[in-house]
């Protein structure tokens, strides 16, 4: 375990998918981040990468081969992450290609996440190299779970999603057999820019938005005020999640998406894919700011 903190906040990362799982108060000892309950759901802020979500048959095909590759990615389980650099208000890790991840992703690249911790605000950088001599393929996402309700006084339907600009965006609904992506799209924006949470909400699996004009959304109690933004403006694609009945909600910047029913599964033509050129670096950053009201 690796920690950053500073007068307001306690941070801890883990090496194992270099994965954040504490955002705590300094002063009050409030947790931020879902704590991994396996009763519900056994993670607290997954690193996704090379793809988000499923992939048709949890495979894909270059080159005319194909390749296994599990839900969002090999990163968020990996061991082989090393600290790259740190400083008092800074933690990199880096994972770099290797001979068994070459097996399923047949690209050389490095990936390094950077968290750097200011005030009262947690700042998430990525950096994608592509170390091949060919065109690198990928999609790039967080995962980040919150508890909510925040206080045992609390109900999860006293908390709302905030969104910075009055949405009409749909939701792409998955299969929820493969986890695939189908044509089927639900609108869910009834008061503008706000999405009310119930424990039902994701009974069909996440809300997944391709068109946001958002970049800032805010998890906020109806009668105590915000709690939390989380900013994405490098990220095209949002999805929101929970399991069902749980007491937390997944805020999550996507690069990428679900395959989509139909897809012929080659990897180039893949909805929302990324490429980078040959030796070419990728940077793209979220961030998390806890209102300073909830840290006293």
């Amino acid at each position: 375990m690796y920690s950053l903190s500073n007068d307001l906040l306690q941070i801890n990362i883990k090496s194992k998918g270099a994965e954040l799982c504490n955002i705590t108060s300094a002063e009050n000892n409030t947790e931020f981040i879902w704590q991994a309950d396996p009763k519900f759901w056994g993670s607290h802020a997954p690193n996704l990468f090379p793809i988000i979500g499923c992939m048709k048959d949890n495979s894909y095909i270059y080159n005319n081969k194909t390749y296994h590759m599990p839900k969002h990615g090999f990163v968020r389980h990996n061991d082989n992450f090393v600290v790259k650099n740190q400083t008092d208000t800074s933690l990199s890790f880096l994972l770099v290609s290797n001979d068994e991840l070459y097996k399923h992703y047949p690209f050389l690249f490095e990936f390094e996440i950077t968290y750097t911790l200011s005030g009262n605000t947690l700042t998430i950088n990525h950096t994608i190299t592509n170390s091949d001599a060919k065109t690198l393929f990928f999609s790039l996402g967080g995962h980040p779970a919150f508890n909510c309700p925040l206080s045992k006084d609390d109900n999860y339907t006293d908390y709302y999603l905030e969104f910075e600009q009055a949405e009409n965006s749909q939701s792409y609904i998955l299969n929820t057999n493969n986890g695939l992506l189908t044509t089927e799209s639900i609108p869910v924006f009834k008061e503008g820019n706000k999405i009310h949470l119930r424990p039902d909400l994701f009974n069909k699996d996440a809300l997944i938005f391709k068109d946001l004009k958002s970049r800032r959304v805010n998890l906020t109690h109806k009668t105590k005020g915000k709690v939390l933004t989380v900013s994405f403006k490098d990220f095209k694609q949002l999805g929101i999640w929970a399991k069902p009945n749980a007491p937390y909600v997944c805020i999550e910047p996507w690069l990428g998406i679900a395959d989509n029913e139909a897809t012929d599964q080659n990897i180039e033509t893949k909805e929302g894919i990324l490429s980078l050129k040959s030796g070419a670096v990728f940077n793209a950053s979220y961030s998390i700011e806890i209102e300073q009201s909830h840290l006293v």
